[in-house]
């Protein structure tokens, strides 16, 4: 069984907590995290891009010249897709990308990417932080000593309330719910950072037990 280590608020580990084989024991599958990561990318594609059609054209209504006698190709309109000026054939229009997958799958490409993250050592458990905050830079330091160089995404619930208001000037850091997280937010971000009360609340989340209950 995998241990994870829980770290103070200046890096230092304090305890540990045993991680589940039935979530962190097998070697990572990379097929169910492209499908879910290409699922949440869809799903954030604006779809506005449009284009004219030959209808959608304003003019085109006279017969550009006479339907014989000219030695040109016959034409109806000058908004011809042919023309210069005229409307797009099979452009591309106002749609909507997104599509869903089967629960089950979104589960596993969780734990898949969670996996992932454990075994590059980019899973960091910190002790809940109860106290309340004032400034942002009391928060930046404690990411400071955890030595965090890069954009992360937390879960740190079990923690003060204030946590969300300090975090929110620094640029580089995203705070997440337990029940909310999924695959992307965590492969976009170069750490996943979880309290002790968050990463129980993601296992119990990801334990057979609770998937079979829903």
């Amino acid at each position: 069984m995998a241990k994870l280590a829980v770290l103070s608020k200046s890096g230092k580990e304090t305890s540990s907590i045993d991680l589940p084989d039935e979530i962190f024991g097998e070697r990572v599958n990379q097929d169910v995290i492209h499908q879910a990561v290409v699922m949440y990318q869809a799903s954030l594609r604006q779809g506005n891009a449009s284009t004219k059609e030959r209808a959608d054209r304003r003019g085109g209504g006279k017969k550009p010249f006479r339907q014989k006698g000219t030695g040109r190709a016959r034409a109806g309109s000058s908004r011809s897709p042919l023309w210069k000026g005229g409307g797009i054939v099979f452009g591309p229009h106002p749609r909507d990308f997104g599509y869903t997958l089967p629960k089950k799958i979104r589960r596993s490409a969780l734990r898949e990417s969670l996996k992932a993250k454990l075994q590059d050592q980019r899973l960091l458990c910190i002790e809940d932080l109860t106290e309340d905050f004032a400034k942002t830079k009391e928060f930046a330091l404690i990411l400071s000593n955890l030595k965090i160089d890069g954009k992360v995404v937390a879960v740190l619930e079990g923690g003060s309330e204030t946590l969300l208001r300090v975090s929110k000037n620094i640029p580089s850091f995203s705070m997440v719910r337990s029940q909310d997280i999924n695959a992307l937010d965590i492969l976009k971000n170069k750490y996943l950072l979880v309290s002790k009360t968050g990463i129980e609340k993601i296992i119990d989340r990801l334990m057979p037990t609770a998937v079979a209950s829903n």
